[in-house]
């Protein structure tokens, strides 16, 4: 079934602040989120927790 063309969850990638690796990958509500989302997780390649930000 697809999507509805004005729905308001998108799909969305997080990357790395420090080492600009895209790991994770989440959805989001553009209508109560409308800036980019920031995130602390834990960064493989870093092997600590960083500050992930949404990717354009």
């Amino acid at each position: 079934m697809a999507k509805k063309g004005g729905e308001a969850r998108t799909l969305i990638t997080l990357g790395c602040t420090e080492c600009r690796d895209r790991t994770y990958s989440t959805s989001k509500n553009r209508r109560n989120d409308p800036n980019r989302i920031e995130m602390r997780k834990y960064c493989p390649r870093c092997r600590s927790h960083q500050l992930y930000r949404e990717a354009r």
